[in-house]
């Protein structure tokens, strides 16, 4: 069977969010285009990575061909992931490449494999390989989603400022204080993506 390659040239929205509490937060990327909406699961690491590898990939861009980086701004899009939130795959291994012709960063998401992936399927429409989904983003809305992703990442519990362990919303049993129980948090977070009524998965910090 042929694999499936989603594409997105002209994304409305590709963001990073989650569903679930703080604690027990389940983590995606979704695109989405006029009324196509693909989402994948993912760690909160490669979250993260990927956020991380953007940013460099800007500056190298910058660098390299003297594109101009965007002015760093305030997250523009606070709103939570289209719901319902149906993951087509789990990331495996993500790519990431600039697009000189169309001047524009090019992220590529592939789903977990039971067998190694040769490389060259990466970025690449070849017939053979993992689901993916393939977004393009202009050099501004590859640094929003970056910053929205390291927000996103930083709605996670708090640490407590004894014992730095994380703070859970019923409370903290915390062993800077011989097990008595602090309290815990008013609010789950400001978390753009956040979808607390929804199932929660097991990929935030435990």
């Amino acid at each position: 069977m042929a694999r499936a390659i989603h594409v997105f040239r002209t994304p409305d929205r590709f963001v990073a969010g989650t569903v679930g509490q703080p604690g027990s937060r389940t983590f995606y990327l979704q695109a989405v285009h006029q009324g196509r909406v693909v989402s994948v699961m993912l760690e909160k690491q490669q979250v993260a990575v990927l956020a991380e590898r953007i940013g460099a990939l800007l500056v190298e861009v910058n660098r390299r061909f003297g594109t101009p980086l965007p002015p760093e701004a305030d997250v523009e899009d606070l709103s939570p992931l289209v719901t319902p939130v149906d993951a087509e795959f789990r990331v495996g291994t993500m790519g990431l490449g600039w697009d000189a012709e169309a001047q524009a960063v090019v992220v590529e998401l592939l789903a977990v494999s039971d067998t190694a992936i040769d490389a060259s399927v990466i970025l690449d429409d070849a017939d053979e390989g993992p689901d993916a989904v393939r977004v393009f983003l202009t050099p501004a809305s590859a640094q929003q989603f970056a910053a929205r992703s390291n927000r996103v990442i930083s709605a996670g519990r708090p640490p407590c400022p004894l014992c730095e362990e994380p703070l859970d919303p019923q409370g903290h049993l915390c062993v800077r204080t011989n097990g008595y129980r602090r309290g815990g948090l008013a609010d789950p977070g400001d978390d753009p993506g956040a979808d607390p009524g929804a199932d929660a998965g097991d990929d935030d910090e435990p």
